[in-house]
């Protein structure tokens, strides 16, 4: 039985990535890890990520093209504005029997395989706290309630899509293709307003596909928190507790990463740990700033 991890990643996100793998390696240093490309634009990005994570580009892109095709025909662009935001849905067709998908605004405390082993009892797994602070919010409208499309029990199992596992075929390609077309014809029951895209539908997905279902926050009791937002963490080191509980992991999910931000120095520890080059993310602020004051001279010329 193969295991792996699976990330999405273009150029966008390099300082993420890079943090995440590095918080990844310190616990997991041989475990297979593949990256999705979200567009064409990874070339620096997958760079990096193989060079100094050993991480190994989806082996089959073809299929990640024409899965992001088949999603754009299903989809009407005012419902589902990026296509490629569903990429990560190739994770279940790639070369990993049993998987663990992570967002790169995470970081890790613990071995992933921790994690991994709960497949053993299940085809899905996720560990967070949707239930308990946002509710079907940001996943399903009240109409899906009031329908009764799923049980209550059901909707208490609804999920954040930054950090899950599944296994390898649990479902066809033309199966969940049918199910995308459910939710295509019904975007009543998705809640987009707060500007989620894979979330609503990944949800969707597995509650109509999936029955061996397990939140680990259920499963364990004394799991500990993980939003970016919650302020009462202790850091210990370079790891986070909550009280006297390790962090499985830090998922910022909708909080700002930026200068300034909750465990910025943390993330920066992380980010720099074995990747010295200098924050991308500060080029692109510093290049848009010169493109600015360029804009404004010129703007002042024109107008003297």
């Amino acid at each position: 039985m193969s295991r792996g991890v699976y990330i999405v990643a273009n150029d966008r996100v390099f300082d993420q990535a890079i943090a995440l793998l590095s918080s990844l390696r310190i616990h997991d240093p041989e475990i297979p890890v593949f990256m999705l490309p979200f567009n064409e634009e990874h070339e620096q990005v997958e760079a990096v990520c193989r060079e100094h994570f050993n991480v190994q580009l989806y082996p089959d892109l073809s299929f990640l093209e024409k899965l992001t095709q088949d999603i754009a025909e299903i989809f009407p662009r005012d419902f589902l504005r990026l296509p490629n935001k569903m990429r990560k849905l190739g994770v279940w067709f790639g070369p990993r029997d049993e998987f663990i998908y992570i967002d790169t605004d995470i970081l890790l405390f613990q071995s992933i395989e921790k994690s991994l082993d709960y497949l053993n009892d299940a085809d899905f797994c996720c560990c967070d706290f949707q239930q308990k602070g946002r509710g079907i919010a940001e996943v399903f409208n009240p109409t899906v309630q009031e329908q009764g499309l799923f049980s209550e029990a059901e909707l208490q199992e609804v999920f954040n899509s930054g950090f899950w596992g599944s296994k390898k075929d649990i479902f066809s390609y033309d199966e969940m293709l049918a199910i995308l077309k459910e939710c295509a014809a019904h975007r009543e029951y998705f809640d987009f307003s707060t500007g989620t895209t894979d979330q609503p539908i990944l949800n969707y997905l597995i509650l109509k596909t999936t029955d061996k279902r397990i939140n680990i926050m259920r499963t364990n009791p004394n799991e500990p928190g993980n939003w970016g937002g919650s302020s009462h963490f202790q850091q210990k080191g370079h790891l986070l507790y909550d009280g006297e509980l390790l962090l499985r992991y830090l998922h910022w999910a909708g909080t700002p990463m930026t200068t300034g931000g909750p465990y910025r120095e943390l993330w920066e520890h992380y980010r720099f740990l074995t990747v010295k080059q200098p924050l991308l993310e500060h080029s692109k602020q510093s290049r848009n700033s010169i493109r600015k004051s360029l804009k404004q001279y010129f703007s002042s010329l024109f107008r003297a």
